[in-house]
């Protein structure tokens, strides 16, 4: 007993995230009724460094959930809204001639900030789509041959509406793959519904988002996404990980499996996650509980499959749990 105290007093200390993060929580219960699991998932992708994409029928609160959680984050905020005759200089910007100086300068887009809500990003045609690629990788941009950084934290929330066909254009695997996340928010319960009734009858003529306080700063995010890389992972857990993305690459019912940058998304999610809730090492549980979120938006079921009706998020869980857990 004397060596599990010592060992876990020499152990990272989240009390710090742990009091911001339940903080968050309660500025966003202010609004938000119900979609506990969405948040939790939101915060976990901010603290493990991740895009979002969120995805819902219009009504549920997309919107309003992420421009909350960037209200909470005293950092600078930009929203986008995709339309098909959005161009990529719309995004990331351009360069302008000056002519005091005789030279171009580059004019910075909104996609420079550190919480970007793209409102209907498969609204915009693929060559604005693809202006993202580098943003979302690799946190920069290059732009006539000059490279141009970000500030850290940078987060993308991406919103879609996935009953809508028309005037839209599918979101590329490439550009899937560099969404952390794939979250839906779907309807709320009759409780639910009742309370959010209630919550918007009570605030008149308030706005939703005036009652919001910004709790965490930028410096403080980055802080936090740097202590998680600290979060003990057993080496058994990795190759948990390991055969759980590569399952998804000989699965009879997918056609493409998830890449090696799913197997580190599923790790850094999983730590996020176990901070999140105030531990400082993962478990199978964890894993097996982020999995579906990094994975279903990155495999393809094949036709015969699709057409049964089986969706990803039953072929993740199916995959899960024909992998052993590590004792």
């Amino acid at each position: 007993m004397e060596n599990e105290n010592f060992q876990y007093q020499n152990r990272i200390d989240l009390s710090s995230l742990k009091i911001t993060v339940d903080k968050i929580r309660a500025e966003i219960q202010k609004v938000i009724v119900g979609q506990d699991t969405a948040i939790d998932l939101l915060l976990t992708a901010i603290l493990s460094d991740g895009h979002i994409l969120i995805e819902g029928v219009p009504g549920v609160a997309k919107t309003i959930i992420a421009k909350l959680i960037a209200k909470c984050i005293s950092a600078p905020f930009s929203r986008i809204q995709f339309t098909p005759d959005l161009m990529p200089s719309d995004v990331i910007g351009t360069s302008i001639f000056n002519e005091k100086t005789a030279d171009f300068e580059f004019k910075k887009g909104p996609v420079f900030s550190h919480i970007v809500l793209i409102d209907e990003i498969n609204r915009a045609p693929a060559k604005t789509q693809a202006a993202l690629f580098e943003v979302m990788a690799e946190r920069q941009i290059t732009i006539d041959g000059t490279t141009q950084e970000f500030s850290r934290p940078f987060t993308i929330f991406a919103t879609q509406n996935p009953v809508e066909q028309e005037g839209t254009y599918r979101l590329p695997e490439a550009q899937l793959d560099r969404f952390l996340f794939k979250i839906e928010i779907n309807y709320p319960e009759l409780q639910e519904e009742i309370e959010i009734i209630r919550k918007h009858n009570e605030m008149k003529t308030q706005n939703e988002l005036d009652g919001i306080e910004p709790v965490v700063s930028a410096e403080e995010i980055v802080s936090y996404q740097n202590l998680i890389k600290s979060v003990h992972v057993e080496d058994s857990l990795i190759e948990y990980i390991a055969k759980i993305v590569t399952s998804t690459r000989t699965n009879a019912n997918l056609y493409l499996g998830a890449s090696p940058r799913a197997s580190i998304a599923v790790l850094n999610a999983s730590k996020a996650y176990a901070a999140l809730h105030g531990k400082d090492f993962i478990t199978p549980d964890d894993v097996k509980y982020i999995a579906p979120s990094v994975l279903k938006h990155r495999i393809i079921l094949t036709p015969e499959r699709e057409m049964e009706g089986l969706t990803p998020t039953m072929v993740v869980k199916q995959i899960v749990e024909g992998i052993e857990i590590p004792r």
